[in-house]
């Protein structure tokens, strides 16, 4: 069995709060996009995981879905399974890659093994793996806070823009791109904020990371005033970084910033 998991989008991320846990709370908006990974489950004789396409740094056997899966193996006595993952998200750009896949990891396996979880049991285990993993299990628009791993639903779809994700060939790890930031209360919530109209955006929806992330990679700062002068409606970067997303009103072609960067067209 297989399934296709897809990136997520912060639409704003508010940086609120240090908490007493090490963590932070936090305001932002995922937004699901068409650009997958692919997560197989096949029978086997050992528990191991694959990785092909993209690299990722680390072992394989500290990859996060092969720690969801041990966590559900554990719980409810699974046969052995070979992990296949593809990786076509890219990593250290902010898009959950990992946090997806492991989240459709779990999803695969309640359906393979007609374990009956329920989206909050699934919920629960993903949020063992990592903040945003949890968004994965339902993969729809949603408002979070607290450290990114409670949700609302929100009525937003952007369907009718075209979206744009450019990806420079810099890596930011969440670790690194939390150590320079500042906190402070948003005076309006991102939740009111995000059903403005998309013109009003810019300037009033931002990204907390931005400042820290940008004054070390100034490229992604580059690429978002490129973003802007193509006649973007609005640019962000996304999470952590180091993809920024631009929201066009129609198709565009980035030739200038395809020579050093990978450009993902209509996600």
């Amino acid at each position: 069995m297989l399934s296709f998991a897809n990136a997520k989008l912060n639409l704003g991320l508010f940086l609120t709060e240090k908490r007493d846990d090490g963590y932070h709370n936090l305001e932002t908006v995922f937004y699901p996009v068409k650009l997958y990974d692919v997560v197989e489950l096949i029978d086997a004789e050992e528990t191991n995981c694959t990785i092909k396409g993209i690299d990722i740094p680390g072992k394989a056997e500290d990859n996060i879905c092969l720690k969801a899966f041990k966590q559900l193996q554990s719980d409810f006595k699974l046969p052995n399974q070979q992990i296949i993952l593809l990786k076509n998200i890219p990593v250290g750009a902010g898009l959950g890659g990992g946090s997806a896949d492991a989240a459709f990891l779990i999803k695969l396996v309640n359906e393979k093994f007609n374990l009956g979880l329920s989206v909050e049991k699934m919920q629960d285990y993903a949020r063992n793996l990592g903040a945003d993993c949890a968004f994965f299990i339902e993969n729809k628009p949603a408002y979070a806070f607290g450290k990114g791993d409670e949700f609302e639903d929100i009525e937003l779809d952007l369907s009718a823009y075209y979206m744009v994700l450019v990806k420079p060939s810099v890596h930011v790890s969440t670790a690194e791109a939390y150590q320079n930031v500042s906190v402070k209360q948003a005076l309006i919530s991102l939740k009111e904020l995000i059903h403005l109209p998309l013109s009003e955006w810019k300037g009033k929806i931002v990204n907390d990371f931005e400042t820290s992330v940008c004054a070390k990679y100034p490229q992604i700062d580059e690429i978002k005033t490129k973003l802007y002068a193509a006649g973007a409606t609005f640019a962000l970067m996304s999470g952590s970084g180091s993809s920024v997303f631009a929201i066009f009103e129609k198709p565009v072609q980035l030739s200038e910033l395809e020579k050093e960067n990978q450009v993902f067209y209509n996600v």
